[in-house]
């Protein structure tokens, strides 16, 4: 399967990385809206190319996998790019999920491509555990728990505040919180009650840290809903500690079963990543493969993970899979 990759991020060379792993795969270009001669990337041979000079390589990549960010580029990059290629996104803004299906369902149907969006760990094999866990404990209740991880868009929110030179946010489930829930008591959780926020802050030198530390936790939407504790600490600390981009999580349901519903049962499913963006490149990968073999078969149309058949993400056949897995 002949990939390109759009976009060079911490997701983009995750990507490269992945891609490298599987024997089934090539990288044949990177695409980038950056000045292609000023990017390096680590396989040798493969060109780095101008976001504009795409089209031109038609007939010579089979799936692009698209490494933009939610907010801005994917919205408009995917229905874009599936104009022209078998396409794979990583969109995770979860209420604009049906809009974006829908515009890209679009682009790909006119132009006969499969495009899957929204692969990851969350959406993505969070949703499928949700999925499987519902249908078979469909007397219950789901609950989902991030972390312990960097927030990366809560911590470029701190890094907006005036003063800050550089955060790092951590989103920390409660433990008492997971193991009611893993006890089987169904509870009715308020948001603070699932998680707590951590801070990490480097100030300026002259900057007023009780002022700092009260716009953090009084962000709405991102820390005021939250107990939120800020920690201060040197640019040394912050690049000794904190660079790193670990994440994770777990989905729980917790269901009964029987007449009366004597019987307890929870399924769980935890991730615990040391890079959020390498993990979450290694799932785009694998659905990258699932989509060339949908197209192989003349499917078309916006995917998720949830149309993806399992036995197409592995590079194993049929009767590999029965003799090894099932």
């Amino acid at each position: 399967m002949r990939i390109g990759i759009v976009g060079y991020g911490n997701l983009g060379r995750g990507v490269e990385a992945a891609i490298r792993a599987c024997a089934d795969m090539e990288l044949c270009a990177v695409f980038t809206r950056r000045d292609p001669a000023g990017l390096s990337i680590r396989t040798e041979g493969v060109p780095v190319v101008s976001y504009g000079e795409m089209t031109s390589w038609k007939d010579r990549i089979d799936v692009m996998i698209l490494c933009g960010g939610s907010a801005t580029d994917l919205p408009e990059m995917t229905p874009e790019v599936a104009k022209n290629f078998h396409v794979i996104d990583s969109f995770d803004t979860h209420a604009n999920i049906p809009t974006h299906f829908a515009k890209v369902d679009a682009a790909a149907k006119e132009a006969g491509k499969i495009a899957v969006i929204s692969v990851g760990w969350d959406p993505g094999l969070f949703s499928v555990s949700r999925l499987y866990a519902n249908a078979i404990l469909p007397n219950g209740q789901d609950y989902t728990f991030w972390g312990k991880g960097v927030s990366q868009g809560h911590s470029d929110a701190i890094r907006r505040i005036p003063g800050v030179l550089d955060a790092r946010q951590y989103t920390v489930p409660v433990p008492s919180a997971v193991e009611r829930v893993r006890s089987g008591e169904n509870p009715t959780l308020t948001t603070r009650e699932k998680h707590t926020r951590e801070c990490f802050v480097v100030a300026s030198a002259d900057a007023d840290k009780a002022a700092i530390e009260t716009a953090i936790v009084t962000l709405p939407n991102y820390f005021s809903d939250y107990d939120t504790t800020v920690t201060f600490i040197s640019m040394e600390e912050m690049q000794a500690q904190h660079q790193g981009l670990p994440h994770g999580g777990s989905v729980i349901r917790s269901g009964v079963t029987g007449f009366d519903g004597e019987c307890k049962h929870t399924i769980e499913y935890t991730l615990t990543l040391d890079s959020n963006p390498e993990f979450t490149a290694s799932v785009l990968v694998a659905s990258a493969r699932a989509a060339y073999r949908m197209a192989e078969r003349g499917d078309a149309g916006c995917k998720t993970i949830f149309d993806l058949p399992p036995a197409a993400l592995s590079p194993k056949s049929a009767e590999e899979l029965r003799a090894t897995m099932l």
